[in-house]
C-alpha cells in the first residue's frame, strides 16, 4: 500500500475528507492528491499524521498500529513512568470498548475527541491525588 493509499484509507476511516485533512494540517486544499506521484516532506507527513491522530510510521507503512505514541507535550512533567503506564492502560481499556451514543457508534474523530477529554480528566485527577499525598 502506498503512502497515498494509507492516507486515503485512514482519512476515510476517520470520516474526514482529504481536503479537510489538508486544511487542518495547514496545507493547500488539494495538496494531498500530489502524494500519488510526489513524495511529501517529513514535516508535511507529520502534520497530516497529527490531524489523523496516527503515527508517521503508520502512514509510511512501517507499522500496522495506527496509534501514535503518547505525545510528550500532553504528559505532565511531574508524571512518573508508572503514571504514564497507568494512563496508557486507562486509554487502552476505554478504546477497547465500543464507544457509542444511543447505540450509534461514534466516528473515529469523535472517539479521539472523547479520549482527549478523558486524558485531561485523568491527569487532573492524578495531579490532585498526588498533591493530597495519596497514591493515585
Amino acid at each position: 500500500m502506498t503512502l497515498y493509499d494509507r492516507l486515503k484509507e485512514t482519512s476515510k476511516k476517520r470520516g474526514i475528507s482529504l481536503q479537510d485533512v489538508a486544511t487542518r494540517a495547514g496545507l493547500g486544499i488539494n495538496s494531498l492528491y500530489k502524494w500519488k506521484s510526489q513524495a511529501p516532506t517529513a514535516p508535511t507527513i507529520k502534520a497530516v499524521a497529527d490531524v489523523l491522530n496516527v503515527s508517521v510510521d503508520y502512514l509510511l507503512g512501517n507499522t500496522d498500529n495506527p496509534s501514535p505514541a503518547p505525545a510528550a507535550d500532553k504528559i505532565p512533567a511531574w508524571a512518573t513512568s508508572a503514571d504514564v503506564a497507568e494512563w496508557i492502560d486507562f486509554i487502552k481499556e476505554d478504546q477497547a470498548n465500543n464507544l457509542n451514543y444511543k447505540g450509534i457508534e461514534l466516528t473515529e474523530e469523535e472517539k479521539q475527541q472523547l479520549i482527549g477529554a478523558m486524558s485531561s480528566v485523568f491527569w487532573k485527577h492524578m495531579k490532585r491525588e498526588k498533591d493530597r499525598g495519596g497514591n493515585a
